[in-house]
């Protein structure tokens, strides 16, 4: 996935299905500069993990 489009869907009022390896997760930031992401599983939201964008799928 591209940073922009990570940084789109984390300001999205919508629900999109994006994974990271293979588990549904939930994009809290976008580091556009790093090319990172912030993101938690859907069902553990203490458990956050900054990524890299790339590795996201959207599904």
């Amino acid at each position: 996935m591209e940073a922009q489009r990570a940084q789109d869907i984390a300001f999205s009022s919508d629900m999109v299905n994006v994974t990271y390896n293979g588990e549904s997760v939930y994009i809290e930031h976008v580091d556009e500069t790093s090319g990172t992401a912030t993101i938690h599983p859907l069902n553990n939201p203490e458990q956050k993990q900054s990524v890299p964008v790339d590795s996201l799928q959207e599904q």
